[in-house]
């Protein structure tokens, strides 16, 4: 890479303009107005890839209803610790978006986030006995303690209609169970409004239409080359810190820099598919999220639920996530993206985790060959009388998941994020894909950590991240009176309470 003589320098360039960089930008800012930050989007909107709407499934994940957070043991112990580290790190989220609202930052919650009840939901006997397990261990903590457990069919009845329809000569045990603090989030929405709020009130530049070619090292910086798409042409940036955040497009742009902690990572290209509902007589039934229990041997994304969303101010209702397979790493990428992934380095870690893999090949080639039909038949699972003609088949993202390099295995396919960084965290980038937006805030904190230690040494610096997230380094489990007022403000302030 060649670069002019003297490039314009920022203290951070975040590539990629979804949640992540968005999160990340608006938080330095606010910590420290005087930061330089420069943020480049390869599409001529942000939001548009992992981030919108359509794209994901819009839950607030707080493990309230995800039944894969809480792993069933050999002993038949029911296994929390995820759930509350999810529950954790979610409400993060919520404490920075309603801090922003006291500072008239963030605005119209209702475009964004709706309270929307968490439902797990079972049949059979022995998937019974599990939620009722899982109810017990959960209910003990605090964080959970509003969790409601019901094998009775007419709560059921109350608590999701539209699912209970046409049961009554079921004689299939079923059971559930009911979070009221549950939420519904557009994320979309909040990327975009966190953009205009750095670009109206913090004077900090969102390039458009900006693919980032490479990032090298420099002296004591990065060397970030550019192209502006609109105009055909290459410009070249420095700067002191580079977050990649670029969603499926980290892992193709982490592969170009110079770090040995990029070694074996690998990537595992998964898109999703909803049914969504066109009967708003239908749609009207249902105001909640329900998720079931994913089949056996299959992955923990495949996880079937019956949502309830609200996108431009319309309320909603999908079923899914169906998956796709396709050899791209955005939804806006090339065909190309899996096989330029492929690199001496990792090529251990790739075979490794497809042969580790076998069922979810499987089930991805089960998936892929389903018609309208089949997957009406999944839906009818949850909705008895859905009528093929009341949804639609609608393309979601794309979703990369990780692989790692394991001295066993050779490599492992794992299904949350990491965060990877050089020594001294002046380069870090986000891999993985769940449970991603929900808990931005939590990674992004921990970004600052690693790339802006400096921060977190300065008393007045500390104290103003502390009013924006009063628990960002506080344990809920140790201060659950602090907590719980902190909550209820934040729910009140975000009108869910």
């Amino acid at each position: 890479m060649t670069s002019q003589q003297h490039p314009e320098k920022y203290d951070l360039i975040c590539v990629g303009g979804g949640i992540m960089s968005a999160t990340l930008s608006l938080m330095l800012k606010l910590i420290d107005p005087s930061l330089k930050i420069g943020i480049f989007e390869r599409l001529d909107k942000v939001a548009q890839e992992s981030s919108e709407a359509w794209n994901n499934s819009g839950t607030g994940h707080s493990a309230f209803c995800e039944l894969n957070y809480t792993p069933e043991n050999k002993n038949g112990a029911i296994d929390i610790s995820k759930a509350i580290q999810i529950f954790d790190q979610f409400e993060k989220s919520k404490q920075f978006w309603a801090y922003l609202i006291e500072e008239n930052l963030l605005k119209k919650q209702k475009d964004f986030i709706h309270k929307t009840p968490h439902h797990s939901w079972v049949t059979g006997k022995e998937n019974v006995e599990f939620l009722k397990k899982r109810y017990q261990a959960m209910s003990k903590e605090f964080a959970f303690q509003e969790m409601e457990f019901s094998e009775d069919n007419s709560t059921l009845e109350n608590w999701f209609p539209l699912i209970m329809k046409n049961r009554e000569q079921q004689k299939e045990p079923m059971a559930a169970t009911q979070m009221k603090l549950g939420t519904e989030v557009n994320f979309g929405n909040i990327t975009e409004q966190f953009f205009t709020i750095l670009e109206e009130k913090f004077d900090t530049p969102v390039h458009r239409n900006h693919e980032v070619l490479d990032i090298d090292p420099d002296h004591q910086d990065w060397l970030v080359e550019i192209k502006d798409t609109e105009k055909n042409i290459k410009k070249y940036y420095d700067a002191d810190h580079v977050f990649i955040g670029a969603g499926g497009g980290a892992l193709p742009l982490l592969q170009k820099v110079e770090i040995e902690e990029k070694k074996g990572y690998g990537g595992f290209p998964v898109s999703g598919q909803w049914l969504v509902c066109k009967n708003p007589e239908v749609i009207k039934q249902h105001h909640a999220k329900v998720y079931s229990k994913a089949g056996p041997d299959t992955p923990p994304m495949s996880t079937p639920h019956l949502d309830t969303r609200f996108i431009n101010g319309k309320q909603e209702l999908m079923f899914g996530p169906f998956a796709g397979f396709n050899t791209k790493f955005l939804k806006e990428g090339s065909y190309t993206d899996l096989i330029k992934s492929i690199k001496l380095d990792n090529i251990p870690s790739m075979l490794g985790a497809f042969w580790h893999n076998l069922p979810l090949t499987e089930y991805l080639i089960t998936q892929v060959s389903k018609s309208h039909e089949d997957r009406m038949d999944d839906l009818r699972t949850f909705v008895k009388d859905a009528k093929s003609e009341d949804w639609k088949l609608k393309v979601a993202g794309q979703r990369v998941q990780i692989i790692k390099k394991d001295e066993k295995q050779g490599g492992t396919l794992e299904f949350g994020t990491d965060v990877v960084h050089d020594k001294g965290g002046s380069i870090t980038a986000l891999l993985g894909a769940s449970p991603g937006a929900s808990t931005a805030v939590h990674i992004m904190i921990d970004v600052i950590k690693l790339a802006f230690p400096e921060l977190l040494e300065d008393e007045e610096k500390v104290k103003t991240l502390s009013k924006m997230i009063p628990f960002w380094n506080k344990d809920i489990t140790k201060n659950q009176q602090e907590f719980k007022e902190v909550q209820t403000h934040c729910m009140k302030i975000l009108k869910v309470d």
